[in-house]
């Protein structure tokens, strides 16, 4: 072997050790009031995921939405239960993923608490012809369908395909940072 090669075979194998030991070391246990704390602080945008189901609209206030790829058109986001609002989302043919501004902020806190009274003409909402509730005055509204659900723990992951998209006009936008609905001005 040469010095070069016996050079970068020392320290191949010393990366390998360190990487060895680190493996060997018990992962910190992540606590749910960590986890929520590390997050609390991480800006989100605010979504509004509305769908039809045979009992009616349901819908609910989500900072989970994340684009996923363009080819096809996707988006993942999560819920966490099965039940209730979300729990007819999971089940709809399809549904429609609100992206918000901060002039819904007040629509935002009462889709976020059940039992509020919710799709009202006052709100601003009407249903598309493919029968989901619509607020038109939506940056945008993607239509889609679910693509894949994964159960963790008492949460479910959607990840779903975008069909259709219904641009409204484009306000200030706003972020959920530490609990509150935040505008982000320029």
């Amino acid at each position: 072997m040469t010095t070069t090669a016996s050079s970068t075979a020392s320290v191949a194998a010393a990366a390998l050790a360190a990487v060895q030991d680190v493996r060997s070391v018990p992962p910190r246990e992540a606590t749910s009031a960590a986890f929520k704390e590390a997050f609390r602080l991480h800006p989100a945008g605010i979504a509004l995921i509305t769908a039809t189901t045979e009992e009616g609209p349901v819908g609910l206030t989500a900072s989970s939405v994340a684009s996923v790829g363009i080819d096809p058109p996707s988006l993942a986001f999560s819920v966490t239960r099965a039940t209730g609002s979300a729990g007819g989302i999971l089940s709809a043919p399809t549904h429609l993923v609100h992206l918000l501004d901060a002039q819904h902020v007040d629509l935002a806190r009462v889709f976020a608490v059940s039992g509020t009274e919710r799709f009202t003409a006052e709100q601003g909402w009407s249903y598309l012809p493919t029968g989901e509730p619509h607020l038109a005055e939506a940056r945008v509204a993607l239509r889609c369908r679910i693509l894949q659900q994964t159960s963790v723990g008492s949460s479910v992951l959607v990840l779903a395909e975008v069909l259709d998209i219904h641009v409204g006009e484009r306000g200030e936008s706003v972020a959920y940072v530490d609990r509150e609905f935040r505008r982000l001005g320029d």
